[in-house]
């Protein structure tokens, strides 16, 4: 076990998310007994089928913003909507889910001996005019706009999180994910990697939003995962680490990429940008080298070739049989 000589428990909440199953199967492969939490409001089950063949494994339908009541010496907070479609679809749960599920971790952990890594976001540094993003730098967010509910509720989660932690002495360790991909994104998110792989796959032209030249950095799921893990080892570590991976690519680069691993001569068309769409993100990862010895090794193309593997079969199961 590698965490620890003992068998422990690890309560994961939003686990049947695309961020949250893969954490799950990593822990149990760690020799963990796991409790994971989910309402589903975005989750899928399915997520879970490798876990729920695990005896232990134990899933729990709940929700966040209600108590909980589980004891585990390590929390992973992953419970939210985390795509664009899914949180703009109900801003009120979004924000409350952030902001109460943070207080109800902290109210199940004060007086024990628990860790909490919490799944914050680089939407906290907005659309940032400092680049790339250190922990430092405070961000540039609109506190009233579409994207608000998210940016500013995962702020807000940080602020209870820190404040527990500084009040009661509550082991709280954040990481601020960037970008990341992989197998297991749902099909109609509305993320990025996700809407051009199924695009493609069905035979239809990629949507760029803007001229396409913002920019987003892409960490694949396996190297992300590494990456909390490490987060959950060390001693106590106080402020937020950003993880994600540092290489810079436009969104007319990404598109051109995945046409390139299907072999397509597929349209590219042009859509409005949204509102408040940052124009570029890239992390400074110096933080997390320096205390996690985390170093991303997985490159957008073979995390890519990876990722449409997943979704060409994900929508072969889909499909009508004869078709």
């Amino acid at each position: 076990m590698g965490l620890g000589a003992a068998r422990k428990t690890a309560l994961v909440t939003g686990a049947a998310g695309f961020l949250g199953s893969h954490l799950v199967d990593r822990l149990l492969d760690e020799g963990y007994e796991v409790v994971g939490i989910d309402n589903l409001m975005t989750g899928d089950l399915g997520n879970l089928e490798r876990a729920g063949r695990d005896p232990h494994f134990h899933f729990q339908m709940g929700d966040v913003r209600q108590s909980i009541h589980v004891y585990a010496e390590l929390v992973f907070n992953f419970a939210c909507p985390a795509s664009p479609v899914h949180y703009q679809s109900d801003p009120h749960a979004t924000l409350t889910t952030s902001v109460l599920g943070a207080l109800r971790l902290v109210e199940m952990a004060r007086g024990r001996r628990c860790t909490i890594v919490h799944a914050s976001t680089s939407e906290v540094y907005g659309d940032p005019t400092v680049h790339p993003q250190p922990e430092s730098y405070w961000g540039n967010v609109n506190p009233i706009g579409e994207r608000s509910c998210y940016d500013e509720g995962k702020r807000c989660a940080e602020t209870l999180l820190n404040d527990a932690r500084r009040a009661w002495g509550v082991d709280v360790r954040i990481a601020r994910i960037f970008n990341t991909y992989g197998p297991r994104m749902a099909f109609d998110d509305g993320r990025v990697v996700s809407n051009f792989i199924v695009q493609a796959l069905r035979g239809k032209p990629l949507t760029l939003f803007g001229d396409g030249k913002q920019t987003r950095s892409f960490c694949f799921v396996k190297d992300l995962i590494e990456g909390i893990l490490a987060l959950a080892r060390p001693e106590p570590i106080e402020g937020p680490v950003n993880l994600g991976n540092p290489e810079e690519f436009t969104i007319r680069e990404l598109a051109e990429e995945v046409l390139r691993l299907l072999g397509s001569d597929l349209d590219i068309i042009h859509a409005p940008l949204p509102a408040d769409d940052p124009r570029q993100r890239k992390p400074d990862i110096t933080r997390a080298r320096e205390l996690l010895g985390f170093s991303p090794r997985i490159g957008l193309r073979d995390g890519l070739r990876a990722t449409v593997v997943d979704f060409q079969a994900r929508l072969a199961e889909r499909s009508p049989k004869g078709r």
